[in-house]
């Protein structure tokens, strides 16, 4: 604790008496200061103990001590130190007066009692407090070590709620929640998952401070580099104080080695994940498997997706920070809270590679992230369908076409089981596709808009109805020998044979790509 006007009143060796505001001798005391100006207060910062003679300050007159009052309480000088025996035999009433009615302690100061000695005590309480908050952050500092080395994260949160007297709070980068101490903080460290999301945009370190009508909880980013690699909270009912935040430094130190591994462990862990894949997709499951061991064998022991992602428009259109590498955090923070494993593959800085488990929470994050923040990540991803190590080429090529068709339809992800149940005909949707439609169909369309008949639509029927002349002649209100006029004029301005399967087929695509296989009727 700092040394309080109480504390100086009970010390003996000042003989130290309480003349007026007895009821705030419990405010901590900053320094003590001596001054015999008649206004010393552009020279105080507030929490001072002021000492004077009264030198220069007629003392006795009540006006000019009402001031002279009034501007120390209003300068945040926490009490007056009045020493008798000097300029004045005891402090005059008028002082006594306007410090009661100011609520200003006033403490008498004997004459034996000289002002150095009354700064020296505060000056040696402060430095006792200093080393008493020094030496429990290092005792914090160490306790948390041992419980990092021992425990992990969730122990080092635990220590460092206790030792702050509040609560505290680990964030992964996507702001959800990792770790939380005591458990009834749990709530209140959910609902500030937005502003841990506003300190990732800052470049690390960073930091803010969330005042609410519950606590104060200052918010600590988590990283060696610029990018933001998690988040601390800590909540507490006042301003941290001295040991308060030698401990909450100790913690951010010791989470941010536990949530950033090594660069040469990861890029050693992405060089295996690497070689696992080319072993996979070059058909050699068992080789794959015996290099995967530990680290990723497991994941080749169920169904698991291959998924592949890459950035939306070229490299100068993007923002300045690459979103694969936000991406793959956000997958990598999945699968470290559900105890999940995953394979994750730069192939370059366009490319992303990723086996997860099927059904699993990796999966389940990237379908979440596509969906809130693909547009602002500027990332599309494909999606294979199940599969194991045996036909891990064949998911990496269902995972190419689905992201070609997530692109086509400009959408964040696409699953290849969308593509297998659903229709061909959205395929279509693509400029080459409908360019070969166009000029197809152009023939017959210039033929129509002469007025000599109505080939499209008759084409339309005829093949719909597979064929059938009277079926088709129905649905268009003609006459069959009609239509069978219609379809000969069909065959020689496009010089094709309807008889020809392939054809029929081609013309059949055209119709739905243009979206003239519309029903005139």
């Amino acid at each position: 604790m700092p040394p309080t006007l109480a504390s100086l009143v009970q010390h003996s060796a000042l003989k130290l008496t309480v003349r007026a505001g007895e009821d705030r001798l419990a405010t901590p005391v900053r320094w003590a200061h001596v001054s015999e100006l008649a206004d010393p207060v552009p020279y105080m910062e507030g929490g001072e103990l002021l000492l004077t003679t009264a030198l220069t300050l007629d003392a006795e007159d009540p006006e000019a001590t009402r001031r002279y009052v009034r501007r120390l309480v209003g300068a945040g000088v926490v009490g007056l130190g009045f020493a008798i025996g000097v300029n004045y035999e005891d402090i005059p009433e008028a002082l006594v007066d306007a410090a009661r009615e100011e609520g200003l302690p006033l403490l008498e100061v004997p004459r034996r009692t000289p002002f150095l000695a009354i700064s020296k005590a505060v000056s040696a309480a402060i430095a006792a407090d200093q080393y008493r908050a020094v030496t429990a952050g290092f005792e914090a500092q160490r306790e948390m070590t041992r419980a990092a080395l021992a425990e992990g994260p969730d122990a080092v949160v635990a220590r460092l709620a206790a030792h702050v007297d509040g609560w505290a709070a680990l964030y992964d980068t996507s702001g959800a929640v990792l770790a939380v101490s005591p458990e009834w903080a749990a709530r209140r460290a959910a609902r500030l998952t937005a502003d841990v999301e506003r300190l990732r945009e800052r470049p690390a370190p960073a930091s803010a401070v969330v005042g609410g009508t519950e606590d104060r909880v200052e918010l600590q980013s988590l990283g060696t580099g610029r990018r933001v690699r998690g988040a601390l909270a800590v909540g507490t009912g006042a301003p941290l104080g001295t040991a308060e935040r030698y401990a909450v430094h100790s913690a951010i130190a010791l989470l941010t080695l536990t949530t950033e591994r090594s660069r040469s462990l990861q890029a050693a862990e992405q060089r295996l994940g690497a070689a696992v894949l080319r072993m996979l997709l070059s058909g050699q499951p068992d080789h794959a498997r015996a290099v995967a061991g530990d680290l990723y064998g497991g994941l080749l022991d169920a169904p698991f997706r291959l998924l592949i992602a890459e950035p939306v428009g070229p490299a100068g259109e993007r923002d300045a920070e690459p979103p694969l590498p936000v991406l793959a955090e956000a997958l990598e923070s999945a699968a470290a809270r559900s105890g999940e494993t995953v394979l994750v593959v730069p192939e370059n800085e366009d490319r992303l590679v990723v086996l997860a488990g099927d059904g699993g929470a990796v999966v389940e994050a990237c379908d979440g992230y596509a969906e809130r923040e693909a547009e602002d990540a500027g990332v599309v991803v494909g999606l294979s369908a199940p599969t194991g190590p045996i036909a891990a080429n064949a998911a990496y090529k269902q995972a190419e076409q689905s992201l070609s068709v997530a692109r086509r339809r400009g959408r964040a992800l696409v699953e290849h089981e969308e593509l297998a149940a659903g229709s061909v005909l959205p395929l279509l949707a693509d400029d080459a596709v409908r360019a070969f439609a166009d000029g197809m169909l152009r023939a017959l369309r210039e033929h129509d808009a002469t007025g000599r008949g109505d080939l499209v639509a008759s084409l339309r029927a005829w093949l719909s109805r597979h064929g059938q002349w009277d079926a088709a002649a129905a649905d268009l209100g003609v006459h069959r020998h009609t239509l069978r006029y219609r379809m000969r004029r069909v065959e020689e301005i496009l010089g094709r044979s309807l008889d020809d399967p392939d054809v029929r087929m081609e013309l059949w695509l055209a119709l739905k790509a243009t979206g003239t296989d519309t029903d005139p009727s």
